[in-house]
Order: structure tokens, then C-alpha cells, then sequence
């Protein structure tokens, strides 16, 4: 009698812990989250609730702590007041309304200014853009900023820490800028640390998950940026990390798989804007405040006549700065849009304004890979290709076996981006990123180019392909887009 009375007791006690987790999730998981990430955390936690709950209380929280926002506001402010009235060079004449908009958008969100005068060139050789790298650190007299997702001494990138050894010898101050979860468990982390501190770097881990030390936020929020900064003259963005083009792991070895990027140096007052980006990162990660050291805004017009934007996204602010971004080009174009990005997964702004746009009888093009590296994205990515194939975007696939690792849009002839954020939810919402917003003819000639030299080592996917794929592989592609949605 007394185990019945008991055992009926705990299943009463199940029944209501049970309905109270669902009740609470209602409540709870929805707050000021995208209905679809909502659903897809409800669905979780509904049908696995263990592992549901679990997951959403060590991940579901998409913002930075409390503290770091707090400092990144601090950043953000300063920059954005001793900015206000600067002349950053002069800009070109004649932009359409639109384009005045939408930079003003940018500002408004925590955009550097537009900045006028400036040379951007394009590197599309792996390899050539670590050595062009190297050239310009040697040319360091006071000091270099480098910050990357991924940072690592091997072969590839000897050279650019032999340049990184020299200039620091002669005296010139050698800050770095690493993401703690992306290196942590990479080939040669403790060999990369141990030369940087043998050069005498002042090094610091973006984002560490050290809770024993009192560091702790959501293990996957990531800062994805790349991005150099030499005497606040030069400076190099994009999608490249510091590795070697395999990222030196067995399973891409062994797979023969090679990374294609995209990097630009950059000459003018753009520089400045990505030497803010910079300080803002290292305020956030040492406290140390760097704008009393270095004149920020002391700077001097580029060989280039080109206007730039550099605008800096993340949980670290309140809105998802550069999916607004693409939304406006993408709204805004009349003829032609082309997009390249590894990691394609839209939400449902992104994909309606890239179906609109066919409509309108734009020209749309998107170049992914045919293999992808990350399985859980590459079939959500696909789960979107037979929407885009019927309303007509043209999908490049950069033939196998290596991985089109570029991010960037152009739009008609005059206007750009290139950066480190992808096209997908995990850049819109968790990763810090950096794009730069790029008008002129020159800028888009040359992403003509490499847009070109990916057309010509790719093959089009179309409609009556894309009908043949297996049954399998649409569950899987299904799946991989609900899970997505998870943030």
C-alpha cells in the first residue's frame, strides 16, 4: 500500500514539473527572440525536455553578460561622439538618396563614419594575402593591431610571425586579438601563445570560456573577425584567417580539403575605422583604454578615391547590424546582385528580400560550395536551394574539393561589401563580425574579377538537378533547418 502511495505521488510530482518547465517556456523562451528560433526552443523542449532545458540554459541566452555590453556601450559612445565631426576625406559626389540612407542606418546602429579618399585592393591568393601581410608589417614603425577568429604559426603563415618577431625586436608594439573557444583545441595553440610570447606580443583570448577565472558567457558566441592594422596607415580585412589553407586538421587533410578567400588592404581614413573596431575588442577584453596612446582620428587621405563604411555587428549591440545592412542593398538594387557565402542559411527577411528582388526582375546570382565542411549547416543551406532555383537566383557551386570561404555582395556597378560575416543566423545573431560598405566603380570592377574567376571554377546547380535529390537527403536538409534556429 505504501509504494503505491508513493509511486503515485512521484508521478504526480513528474506530471506537474513537467507542465510547469512547458508553462515557463512559453513564458520565457519567446522574450525578444525570432518567432522561428522561439519555435524551434519550444519544439526542443517539448519533445526532449532534459536535453531541451539544458541546452537552452547553457546556450539560449544569444547576448554577451551584462558587463561586456555595458563596455562595449562605453566604446561604441566614444567613438561615435569624437567622430561626429570629423572630415573623414572627401566624398564622392552625386550618391543616390538611397545610398545616404542606408549609411545613415549604419551610423545610427554603431557604424563608423562614411570615409572618403580611400585605395581598397583585392587578394584572392591565399597565400599571397599572409605574405602581402608580412610586407606590411615590416613597414611597422609604431605599432601593429592583428586580430583573427583563427591564429596559428605553421608553415603557411612562418613568414607573417617571422614579420610579427622582427618588428616587435625593433621596438614596435605588437598587440593580438585571438578567439579563445575557435584556437583552443586547434593544432599548435600552445606553440602559436608560446611565440608570441617569446616575440614579447601583448596577446589576449577574445571571448574565453574560463569560468574558473571568472570568464564566462555562451560557450558558442564567437568573435569571427579578421582584420590587421599597421601605424593606423594600412590595414587588411575579410574572410582569411591566420592558417594554413587546410586549417593543419587530419580531417580536411585527409578529405584534400583547401580554404578560398578574400582579403582587402586598405589605404585612407578607412583606416581608422577598423583601428576602432580594433580598440573597442581590446577595451572589452583588457579594460585597457588605448585612444589616450593612439590619435585615433589623426588620419590622411589614401591613394583611392572611394568611399567606405566599415560597420562592426554582434551580440555586443542591440540590433543585428549587418543583416540590415544586406537587407537595404539587397532592397535597394535595380539590376544585379551577386552574393558569395560559405555558410548560406537566411531568415525569413533575407530569403524574402533575395526572392523579391527575382520578381523585380533583377539578375541574382549566390555562390556556395558543393562540399561543405559543417554538416549541420551545409544541409540547412540546402534546404533553402529549390525557393531560390524557382524564383530564379542563378546557384554557383565552387566545385569540390575545396571550400569558397569569401563573403562578400555586389549590387549593380558601384557598390559592395566585403567582410567576415556569412549569411546566416549563427553571423547575423551570435558572431562578432566586420564589413565594410565599399562605393566606387574600381572596388566593383575588381570583385568582378574574382566574381568571374569563382564562375569559371564552378558549376551551376539547376531546378531539374535539384528535383533528383534523394529522399534521405531532404529529411536531413529539413532537419539540419530546424535546428538552425537555435538560438
Amino acid at each position: 500500500m505504501t509504494v503505491t502511495f508513493d509511486a503515485t505521488w512521484w508521478l504526480v510530482l513528474v506530471f506537474l514539473t513537467d507542465i510547469t518547465i512547458r508553462v515557463a517556456a512559453i513564458i520565457v523562451v519567446p522574450r525578444n527572440r525570432r518567432p522561428t528560433a522561439a519555435m524551434a526552443w519550444l519544439l526542443a523542449i517539448y519533445f526532449i525536455p532534459l536535453i531541451g532545458v539544458f541546452l537552452f540554459l547553457l546556450i539560449g541566452n544569444p547576448r554577451l553578460p551584462r558587463k561586456r555590453r555595458r563596455m562595449q556601450q562605453e566604446i561604441n559612445t566614444y567613438i561615435h561622439e569624437t567622430s561626429e565631426s570629423l572630415d573623414f576625406g572627401t566624398l564622392r559626389p552625386n550618391a543616390p538618396d538611397w545610398f545616404t540612407s542606408l549609411v545613415t542606418l549604419n551610423r545610427n546602429l554603431g557604424a563608423m563614419p562614411l570615409a572618403g579618399d580611400n585605395a581598397a585592393h583585392l587578394i584572392s591568393d591565399y597565400q599571397q594575402s599572409l605574405d602581402d601581410m608580412a610586407d606590411a608589417i615590416r613597414q611597422a614603425t609604431r605599432y601593429v593591431h592583428i586580430e583573427f577568429y583563427i591564429l596559428q604559426t605553421d608553415t603557411a603563415t612562418d613568414n607573417l610571425f617571422r614579420a610579427l618577431e622582427e618588428v616587435a625586436a625593433r621596438g614596435v608594439t605588437v598587440r593580438v586579438l585571438l578567439d579563445h573557444w575557435a584556437n583552443r583545441g586547434k593544432p599548435f595553440y600552445k606553440k602559436t601563445l608560446k611565440r608570441l610570447d617569446a616575440m614579447g606580443a601583448q596577446w589576449h583570448l577574445m571571448l574565453p570560456v574560463q569560468p574558473f577565472k571568472g570568464k564566462y558567457q555562451r560557450p558558442d558566441l564567437r568573435n569571427h573577425r579578421k582584420l590587421l592594422v599597421i601605424d593606423g596607415n594600412v590595414a587588411f580585412m575579410g574572410s582569411q584567417n591566420v592558417t594554413d589553407s587546410t586549417y593543419n586538421l587530419k580531417k580536411n587533410i585527409k578529405r584534400g580539403l583547401h580554404w578560398v578567400d578574400l582579403m582587402a588592404r586598405l589605404e585612407g581614413p578607412v583606416v581608422a575605422s577598423v583601428n576602432a573596431v580594433f580598440l573597442s575588442d581590446w577595451f572589452s577584453e583588457t579594460n585597457e583604454v588605448l585612444t589616450d596612446e593612439i590619435d585615433l582620428f589623426d588620419v590622411t587621405s589614401g591613394p583611392g578615391d572611394l568611399d567606405c563604411q566599415i560597420i562592426p555587428s554582434g551580440p555586443g549591440f542591440e540590433f543585428e547590424n549587418n543583416l540590415r545592412l544586406f537587407l537595404g542593398l539587397i532592397y535597394y538594387a535595380q539590376r544585379k546582385i551577386i552574393i558569395v557565402s560559405p555558410y548560406f542559411v537566411p531568415d525569413e527577411a533575407l530569403l524574402l528580400a533575395i526572392t523579391t528582388a527575382c520578381h523585380r526582375g533583377l539578375h541574382v546570382e549566390l555562390f556556395v560550395s558543393e562540399e561543405g565542411d559543417q554538416a549541420i549547416v551545409y544541409h540547412a543551406q540546402r534546404s533553402y536551394y529549390e525557393v531560390l532555383l524557382r524564383a530564379g537566383v542563378k546557384i554557383w557551386m565552387y566545385r569540390k574539393p575545396f571550400i569558397l570561404h569569401s563573403k562578400s555582395m555586389t549590387i549593380d556597378d558601384g557598390f559592395g561589401i566585403i567582410g567576415s560575416s556569412n549569411m546566416d543566423m549563427r553571423s547575423f545573431g551570435l558572431n562578432m563580425e566586420i564589413s565594410m560598405l565599399v562605393r566606387g566603380e574600381q572596388f566593383v570592377t575588381e570583385m568582378r574579377d574574382v566574381e568571374a574567376s569563382y564562375r569559371a571554377l564552378s558549376r551551376q546547380l539547376t531546378l531539374e538537378e535539384w528535383e533528383k535529390q534523394p529522399l534521405r537527403s531532404t529529411v536531413l536538409d529539413n532537419l539540419a533547418r530546424l535546428t538552425s534556429a537555435l538560438q
